[in-house]
């Protein structure tokens, strides 16, 4: 039962509670997100101690790890975890939105091969609602199909519709069951879909509350509050209102303004974890020098165990050192920063004081560090900087993005795409093993060959840090020459891919590690260092053109890769070129056709095959060793004319043309 005691004048904002099982809710409520039922870095005594009321666990995960026999045998999430408080658990469908193509849907449901190397699943509405049944869950969220806010408006609508016949299921699946009940209201950024997503789900009799789902997936923040305001005013009074996945402490105060009672978020221990903490003296970034000596707390307002306890400059130093304890102590006062920021809601609500309240915090939240503003760069700090380095210097593209040239040469990496874009495209978004990974299934070995200017390797972090749960990344980059390297990391500002902790601590230390993730920098000739690093499962293979480093498109140097290689593999390089493609068959490969990358309609995925997860390669067929056949230059320089029968002979019989 959901009862609303106080609103707020001016305002859509509202005070109320929410019975459940484990206890009475007061919103507007955070709940920490502890997706395998513990929140990282903290005991569920914290959590009791920093006040939590409920947390979030994720079905998706729990259905595969533990499973349901354990937690059916445990007697639910709640006595298993030793958590007194209410549980909501998501439906699994923001997870099967993550796995990309790596997943099959259709009206029943969604198909996936377990990403840890198990058996295939399916999960239905009826299979959700069961497992969310098992966990104990006090509030159930009903299954949707989760698309890109981005999407279409015939993709939206689609989505919408399904995720409206699956309500219906997860309805029926309930039951008679006492777990609450949310439906989530789905359209994307179309105004009109929201609208009928709203009226479609509110007439379906049985929820007990509403969700906006869909958003904090790559729409602006105005499209999100708008869409936020909208579906809130559709949905019915006496429910609570849950908007998924969000967000900042100004984007929380902003959903309560416009009439949400519920939230979830994993900022303030994934932020933490980077030595992001937010305090009233605003955003601080432990990792900054000014902290070294610090002596005092990290919030002088604060009674948390990181503000009671150390000074800043201690916490810099934890952070600085990578030591776990920084992040856990971050994580405790971000934590209760959140909660102690619904508290001050909730207490503003009851005195009528929340229209100033707003008012004053919507200019606090969005402060930086008061105490020790950044300093920004002197005018013309960039012009003075040199902007050659060894054999490399700066260019702007016609597009008016910066790119790195190689001087003798003259050839320019990414010339034509944005770099960013053309690296998230090539070496990222068409991976299915790395698509497994973020979904938070089996560990990645990853080798970035050819650095350059970072990056295809700092589309790899941010793929990274958009999804928290990912299993551990293991990420190598060769490079000869760490000029290029090292010139953008002096321009940020033009390069603005680097305004990130990870390549600086690299450049500084060779390696950067963060919970899940490493990634260290080999300096050097790949070819007599590769056979030392353990065996990739994803190869972005990015060095400079056959011009400036002819040895690294060789068939011996594929020849040696592919041996190098005992498990499944997929390797992305940007080039489509017959005589490449040849080379990599010959060398035992089997080749497929990439994402299309600026001029060229096509780049080229090398494979080793083995792993179900890479069938959906589009590989090269008979039709395309016909159109080799009418082709200048079938070969590569550096195969020898005596040898070209033996290599024609060999790709011809190679199996995937079979």
């Amino acid at each position: 039962m959901f009862s609303v005691h106080a609103t707020a004048a001016g305002s859509r904002a509202r005070r109320g509670t929410l019975a459940t099982a484990h206890g009475t809710i007061e919103t507007p409520v955070f709940m920490p997100v502890g997706t395998r039922g513990t929140v990282r870095t903290q005991s569920h005594a914290d959590i009791e101690r920093l006040g939590a009321q409920i947390v979030l666990a994720n079905t998706y995960h729990l259905m595969l790890r533990p499973g349901a026999e354990v937690l059916e045998r445990m007697g639910g999430l709640h006595r298993w975890m030793t958590w007194p408080g209410a549980v909501l658990t998501d439906s699994g469908g923001f997870q099967v939105f993550s796995l990309g193509r790596d997943v099959t849907l259709d009206e029943d449901g969604a198909t996936f091969r377990d990403p840890d190397g198990g058996p295939k699943v399916v999960l239905t509405p009826e299979r959700s609602i069961a497992m969310q049944r098992i966990i104990g869950a006090d509030v159930m969220m009903a299954f949707d199909q989760c698309i890109a806010s981005t999407s279409t408006h015939a993709e939206a609508r689609a989505a919408m519709e399904r995720t409206h016949r699956w309500a219906r299921r997860s309805l029926a699946a309930r039951g008679d069951a006492p777990n609450k009940l949310f439906a989530i209201v789905q359209g994307a950024c179309f105004e009109d879909l929201r609208r009928e997503s709203a009226e479609t789900l509110v007439g379906l009799d049985g929820f007990d509350g509403f969700a906006i789902g869909g958003l904090a997936v790559g729409e602006s923040k105005a499209e999100r509050e708008d869409m936020t305001e909208l579906v809130a005013q559709l949905l019915p009074q006496d429910r609570p209102r849950y908007l998924m996945g969000v967000g900042t402490p100004i984007d929380i105060l902003e959903a309560v303004h416009r009439g949400v009672d519920m939230f979830d978020c994993i900022l303030p221990t994934a932020l933490a974890q980077h030595g992001k903490a937010f305090t009233s003296r605003g955003r601080l970034d432990l990792r900054r020098g000014v902290y070294r000596f610090a002596d005092e707390p990290l919030d002088p307002t604060c009674t948390c165990d990181a503000c009671a306890r150390y000074s800043r400059s201690f916490l810099h130093h934890l952070i600085k050192t990578e030591e776990p304890l920084g992040w856990r102590m971050l994580s405790v006062h971000n934590l209760r920063f959140y909660l102690d920021l619904m508290r001050q809601i909730r207490g503003e609500l009851e005195t009528g004081t929340f229209a100033a309240f707003y008012a004053r915090q919507r200019e606090q939240l969005v402060l930086g560090d008061q105490d020790n503003p950044a300093a920004p760069p002197p005018r013309g700090r960039t012009g003075r900087r040199p902007m050659t380095r060894g054999a490399f210097a700066i260019r702007t593209s016609p597009q008016g993005f910066a790119s790195v040239a190689h001087v003798t040469s003259g050839e320019i990496m990414h010339s034509v795409n944005a770099p960013d874009v053309e690296a998230h495209a090539i070496y990222i978004a068409q991976s299915r093993l790395l698509a497994r990974t973020l979904a938070g299934a089996r560990p990645l070995v990853v080798w970035d060959v050819g650095l350059g200017a970072g990056h295809n390797a700092m589309a790899l972090v941010r793929a990274l840090d958009a999804a928290p749960g990912h299993a551990p990344v293991e990420l190598v980059s060769f490079e000869r020459d760490l000029d290029a390297f090292r010139l953008t990391l002096d321009h940020g500002k033009l390069f603005p891919h680097l305004r990130h902790a990870a390549p600086h601590t690299l450049a500084h230390r060779g390696t950067f590690t963060r919970d899940g993730f490493t990634w260290t920098i080999r300096e050097g000739d790949f070819l007599t260092a590769f056979a030392e690093h353990a065996c990739p499962d994803v190869i972005f293979y990015d060095p400079f053109s056959s011009k400036v480093d002819g040895e690294m498109w060789t068939l011996s140097t594929f020849r040696a890769l592919r041996a190098h290689l005992s498990r499944p593999a997929e390797l992305f390089t940007y080039s489509k070129s017959t005589a490449l493609r040849s080379s990599l068959l010959a060398a035992g490969f089997h080749v497929a056709r990439g994402t299309s990358s600026g001029p060229k309609e096509e780049t080229t995925i090398a494979l080793v095959l083995g792993d179900p997860a890479l069938a959906d390669h589009a590989l090269l067929d008979r039709g395309w060793l016909a159109r080799r056949s009418r082709s200048s230059a079938p070969f590569a320089p550096d195969i020898p004319a005596e040898q070209h029968a033996a290599i024609e002979a060999a790709i011809q019989a190679h199996a995937q043309f079979g």
